[in-house]
């Protein structure tokens, strides 16, 4: 039996952009990053108010299609509650349609949200594998989510045979030596665009080239990022998307031929290097400001947060 919130309930959370891919990881290999979208939700009587500030304000829509509207009704379905009403207050600091995972912190903040309702009543909050699971179904696949829901570096697959595809996810121990810069364009992508210019069917060389430095890129995210180069080498979807997203395309080649071990974060346009420099070469760094890209260090992303009230802070 559905149990029906009060009003007047308060939940917020917070949670990270992320990087997936990191070039040979297609669809298994992530990485949050220290930029967090919050949100905070509160329980009314009747309605549904949505306010958006920051990154998306006043594009998009503020109604029950709402990503993060979807996702708590999802999560308010998952957990066998519903709330009559809703106000939902979005903060966001995560670029849209750049390759840094909004879509995923969204679907994230909104099940971590209810949590913090869930947390106010006798039912159980998710566990971070049932927060997996619920965000990765809105994708079909669990890079992305997994890494805001986890932090940090992850490994996630599918698992197919089963009424649903089921979504794990284990962490990588990050090494310290690793350090961050993320470079994001003022053009916009969409996986869905980008995703259409991959074949269908991929040469055998290929497959075992990227599996070979999908194995590799695990070693050198935790133990050895002197290999960094070579483990972020790719051949089955950087090469085949870089007509959509030519200066993107450009920027990584410069990085790499720099040394500098960068790859698209996720499906682009954003590029993210990898290094244990303490900065990017000034030829990089001038280059991509000359080109449009804004670049920033970051560090590894926490977590999700989430809380009940407002005490949560990105």
């Amino acid at each position: 039996m559905t149990q029906k919130l009060p009003a007047g309930l308060v939940a917020s959370a917070a949670v990270s952009a992320s990087s997936a891919n990191l070039g040979p990881g297609f669809d298994s290999i992530g990485l949050a990053l220290s930029l967090y979208d919050e949100i905070v939700l509160e329980t009314t009587d009747s309605g549904l108010v949505v306010q958006v500030e920051g990154e998306g304000a006043g594009q998009v829509p503020l109604g029950p299609e709402h990503l993060v509207v979807r996702a708590i009704e999802r999560g308010l379905q998952a957990a066998g509650v519903r709330a009559p009403g809703m106000v939902v207050r979005c903060r966001n600091a995560i670029p849209h349609s750049r390759g840094l995972g909004s879509s995923a912190a969204a679907v994230v903040s909104g099940l971590a949200a209810v949590n913090g309702l869930v947390a106010q009543t006798d039912s159980t909050p998710f566990s971070d594998a049932q927060l997996i699971q619920l965000a990765s179904e809105f994708e079909g696949h669990p890079d992305n989510a997994a890494a805001a829901v986890l932090g940090g570096a992850v490994v996630s697959w599918t698992e197919h045979g089963g009424e649903a595809p089921v979504y794990s996810a284990v962490p990588l121990a990050l090494h310290p030596d690793i350090r961050l810069f993320c470079a994001i364009p003022e053009e916009r992508s969409s996986t869905a665009e980008t995703r259409v210019l991959l074949p269908a069917q991929v040469s055998h060389e290929d497959a075992r080239f990227n599996v070979s430095r999908a194995a590799l890129l695990v070693v050198a995210l935790t133990q050895r990022p002197d290999l960094l180069l070579a483990a972020t080498e790719d051949l089955l979807h950087q090469p085949q998307r870089a007509p959509a997203m030519p200066a993107s395309a450009e920027y990584l080649r410069l990085l790499r031929r720099l040394k500098v071990s960068a790859t698209l974060s996720g499906a682009g346009p954003s590029v993210i290097a990898l290094t244990t420099e303490s900065e990017l070469p000034s030829e990089a760094l001038d280059c991509g400001v000359a080109t449009g890209f804004t670049i920033s260090e970051m560090t590894a992303g926490e977590g999700v947060r989430w809380s009940p009230g407002v005490t949560v802070a990105g």
